[in-house]
Order: structure tokens, then sequence, then C-alpha cells
């Protein structure tokens, strides 16, 4: 359950390197752009992961 809470690795690679650069830079806008998508992949994931949960504990309680 832990790792539910936790940010991934690779988010916290981009915001370190992120946080190097001049804001408004071209090395800023790129990276910006990078962790946006990955940020949206892990949001969706959790979502998928949510909703799967939700599905399985009403199956569970309707008895299918």
């Amino acid at each position: 359950m832990e790792e539910n809470n936790s940010i991934p690795d690779d988010i916290l690679k981009i915001q370190k390197k992120l946080a190097t650069f001049e804001k408004d830079s071209r090395n800023y806008k790129k990276y910006l752009k990078i962790l946006r998508k990955h940020i949206k992949t892990y949001t969706m994931k959790k979502r998928l992961k949510s909703n799967i949960n939700t599905i399985k504990n009403v199956k569970d309680i309707s008895g299918y």
C-alpha cells in the first residue's frame, strides 16, 4: 500500500532536473512537457487501479 501514496522515482528525477534550469528557457519547457506526460500517465494508472478495486468490491457485495 505504501507504493500507492509515493511519487514515482522518474517523476522526482525530472522535477530535480527541472529545478536546475532557468524558467522559460528551452530546456525548462522541454522538461516541463516531459514531466506533464509522466504525471498524466501516473494519474491514469492510479485511476485505473482505483476503478478496478471499485468493480471488485461491487462484485463481492452483489455476489457475482
